[in-house]
């Protein structure tokens, strides 16, 4: 999911909100909104359905673009199991391994991360029963948008006609997110495969109705009880990411208030 940057503040800090859409409207900080804000919205029930089929026809093959290791699951470890169940095959790119989660840790140095993190998502899918193919970038956590070239050429040698890219919304707060939602944008058009973009930070910054989020490309996948019990087990494998760093004294990157905004009986995909 990523550190917070310089976009970010920590936890606790109020937020500054803003009307307009610049990098400085779509604010990390604070608590963000609360879930309960988000489920009381009609909105979210109204948004038209869509299956993992319509998504992704079985014949077609998806590719997910991953920030960080745990966006994968976070944003779309229900879409996983049920492209699996339907047979599609599926290409996991993993662009960062998340070594800059927990700046000046002597918990987590960045050593650390880069060994535990790709073994965490690999423990995620295990717990998800995919196995789609994994592939590493291997660009540094919070630089992806100063080697946004390199994801470009990447995904340009990887892609091809008819597949469906997903990745975080262009627009969704974290630097890293919106420059492989930009790289993905690029490639698909030059590739003529199909891009399907994903909110995962833009629910802590936004608000119900918001309109400078793209609803009228949303679409909801719901997700049975099984799959979403899946999703959540398969969440506790990102260890590093769940827990209080006494070394530095910062919360965890994925403290419950985050989890609870990601792990519904449903996904949100801008189509």
């Amino acid at each position: 999911m990523g550190v917070m940057t310089e976009r970010h503040a920590q936890p606790g800090q109020p937020a500054q909100p803003s009307q307009n859409a610049s990098p400085s409207a779509r604010r990390i900080e604070g608590r963000g909104t609360p879930d309960g804000d988000w489920q009381a919205w009609p909105g979210l029930a109204d948004l038209p359905d869509i299956t993992a089929g319509e998504l992704v026809a079985a014949h077609r093959r998806a590719v997910i673009v991953a920030p960080h290791p745990d966006d994968e699951v976070l944003a779309c470890g229900g879409l996983l199991q049920l492209l699996h169940a339907q047979g599609t095959r599926c290409v996991l790119l993993a662009v960062t391994d998340g070594d800059a989660s927990h700046p000046d840790s002597t918990r987590h140095t960045p050593a650390d991360l880069t060994r535990l993190r790709p073994m965490e998502t690999a423990a995620a899918l295990h717990t998800l029963g995919v196995a789609p193919q994994v592939l590493r970038a291997r660009i540094r956590d919070g630089q992806v948008s100063a080697n946004l070239e390199q994801l470009h050429n990447l995904l340009l040698q990887l892609l091809r006609p008819d597949d469906v890219v997903f990745t975080t919304w262009r627009q969704d707060g974290h630097p890293d997110h919106e420059a492989c939602g930009l790289a993905a944008s690029l490639a698909v058009r030059s590739c003529r495969a199909t891009l399907v973009e994903m909110p995962v930070w833009s629910w802590h910054w936004s608000e119900p109705g918001d309109q400078r989020l793209p609803w009228q490309r949303a679409r909801r996948l719901a997700l049975s009880p099984d799959v979403l019990q899946r999703k959540q087990q398969a969440i506790t494998s990102f260890q590093t990411q769940l827990h209080d760093d006494p070394s530095t004294g910062r919360q965890a990157i994925l403290p419950p208030y985050v989890l609870e905004r990601l792990l519904h009986p449903y996904e949100i995909y801008f189509t």
